[in-house]
């Protein structure tokens, strides 16, 4: 009897001590769950001081290979100090914890901007958070904004669209011009919940970015975050610009003639066949038309010369900045601020910095439409262009004016200006005969 109840107690005694195993076990794993969801630095970013990218690659560009360091960050060591003063203040974060310094904020955003690869990958190389990267770069995009925006990309006036109307006199041979205007689909990720918003004609989900240029391939204005799913035609009209132009509040200046003539001609905009002809904006004659007349070719040649500036704008910004070659993975909301301080980035470094961020071989000066070197790098298939923009109901009025322009062109004047412009718009009907 002694040696049952032994034996009995014995299995008790073991079975309890399984048990509180068992609890042991099952208590120490949700400490340790709860250990790892609530690191505020994981293990592995301990070392980003000392096996970091900033203080190491970085640091090593910045002070030893000034070529590796504008490669990576699209813009010279001391572009970037020049940046970093602009927007120390607006990424400075007044915390107990420490906080990540404003130095490595901008420069996470910049290789994620101009590389175009991962939040990942910085997460990994720079040693931080990966939902910190995700907060980094919309913020530090906002900050460029602000700083950047009342400096390269200010409201224009009078004698700024005079300055822009003498660029594409001297430059590209179309008077009385105060700019290029095109529009392009940015594709994007497909935001929860947002229906067919985003959904373009085109088959993807996209933001709209309109801009107009000056000569010198730099931005003048920009409209960023329409829909893609809107008409064409809608989003030009729902452009604050257009309204100013539409009502002359876009302090355009006043009409004054042509080189060598002496009637007022008024200051327009040029664009493709997808923008309405009025009197602040010219488009070319349909080039569906098979009976086009020589007159007609110049014309379209003179205008497409002048139009392919904006063409080359967005080509040099997305061959420069990366992001731009893929699909944007963030909210539109996030997307736009993204879009917002490239614009500002681009005119930042064409004015600042232009040998080395647009050097002569990007771009084609001698008077053709080639085929430029960024086109051949560009993602064509990311960067769209637009369709349509309007209805096209010309008026008698301007279409008076496209055909005097025309004139003007083919009049001894107008080939003094362009003296190769017969051969450039005819070589192509010549080849067809």
């Amino acid at each position: 009897m002694e040696l049952d109840e032994l034996i009995l107690a014995s299995i008790s005694v073991i079975t309890l001590h399984h048990q509180l195993i068992l609890v042991w076990k099952r208590r120490k794993q949700r400490q340790e769950n709860r250990r790892r969801k609530g690191w505020w630095i994981r293990l592995i970013n301990l070392s980003k001081i000392q096996q970091g990218y900033q203080s190491n690659l970085v640091r090593e560009m910045e002070t030893e290979d000034h070529e590796a360091f504008f490669q990576n960050f699209r813009m010279w060591p001391e572009h970037f100090n020049w940046l970093l003063n602009q927007v120390q203040d607006k990424l400075q974060k007044r915390s107990r914890r420490a906080s990540l310094d404003p130095k490595l904020r901008l420069q996470v955003t910049l290789l994620y901007l101009a590389q175009g690869d991962s939040v990942l990958s910085k997460h990994t190389e720079f040693r931080i958070g990966r939902s910190t990267v995700y907060a980094i770069i919309p913020e530090t995009c906002k900050a460029i904004w602000e700083a950047l925006q009342p400096i390269f990309l200010p409201t224009m006036d009078r004698n700024s669209w005079n300055r822009v109307a003498e660029g594409f006199m001297d430059r590209w041979q179309f008077p009385n011009c105060v700019g290029a205007i095109d529009g392009k689909h940015i594709r994007i990720k497909a935001p929860p919940m947002s229906g067919s918003e985003y959904y373009n004609y085109k088959g993807f989900f996209s933001l709209v970015l309109m801009a107009a240029c000056d000569a010198e391939y730099k931005f003048t204005w920009v409209d960023i975050g329409q829909y893609g799913s809107l008409s064409d035609g809608s989003i030009w009209r729902n452009t604050n610009f257009m309204q100013a132009l539409e009502d002359g509040t876009a302090d355009l200046p006043p009409s004054i003639p042509l080189p060598g003539t002496n009637v007022p001609f008024p200051y327009v905009f040029v664009g493709d066949e997808a923008f309405p002809l009025s009197t602040y904006m010219m488009r070319p004659f349909p080039r569906r038309n098979v009976n086009m007349s020589n007159n007609e070719r110049i014309f379209n040649y003179r205008l497409s010369r002048a139009r392919r500036v904006i063409e080359n704008t967005f080509g040099i910004m997305t061959t420069k900045w990366q992001i731009l070659s893929t699909c944007i993975s963030c909210s539109p909301k996030n997307a736009e601020l993204i879009t917002k301080a490239l614009v500002c980035l681009h005119n930042f470094m064409m004015t600042c910095g232009r040998s080395q961020y647009c050097p002569q071989e990007l771009i084609n000066n001698n008077g053709e439409v080639e085929r430029e070197t960024w086109r051949v790098q560009a993602n064509e298939t990311i960067f769209h262009r637009l369709g349509r923009t309007g209805a096209n109901r010309s008026t008698r009025i301007v279409q008076g004016m496209r055909n005097y322009l025309m004139q003007y062109f083919t009049y001894e004047i107008g080939q003094e200006q362009a003296p190769w412009q017969n051969e450039m718009a005819l070589h192509e009907r010549s080849i067809n005969a």
